[in-house]
């Protein structure tokens, strides 16, 4: 099985944690929050939580993304996982602008999210039976 997609899905993933790593340091900059001080002025923790978010959502998304690949279909894998990105991007630019606006990014990655875990525990319930 060829698992390029699936690898360069994950590998966007990194980069997109790295990016919202790197948000967070330039408000700290910005709005003068020394660490480890997660609080403070309203736009840092804007950011903050967008990182933080990602984050959560990365460790559950990598896993399902493979699960899903190696069960399921590549391809299929790699286009819930660029659905998965968009939406994530999407909410972290529309979280820092008005986090009531994230709806829409929240709502594309999590359907995302639920294709991919859903299909691979059939496939995999199937596959043992």
């Amino acid at each position: 099985m060829d698992f390029h997609l699936t690898s360069l899905i994950t590998t966007f993933t990194l980069i997109l944690l790295f990016g919202v790593a790197f948000n967070v340091g330039k408000a700290r900059a910005k709005y003068e929050i020394d660490a480890p001080a997660t609080t403070g002025h309203p736009k840092f923790e804007l950011v903050y939580r967008v990182q933080m978010n990602t984050v959560e959502n990365a460790v559950a998304f990598i896993p399902a993304l493979w699960l899903f690949s190696y069960y399921v279909s590549v391809i299929y894998g790699a286009v819930l996982g660029v659905a998965w990105l968009v939406g994530r991007i999407w909410y972290a630019v529309a979280y820092c602008e008005d986090a009531k606006k994230r709806g829409g990014g929240f709502g594309l990655s999590l359907l995302s999210f639920l294709i991919l875990t859903t299909g691979a525990l059939i496939e995999i319930i199937r596959q043992m039976v």
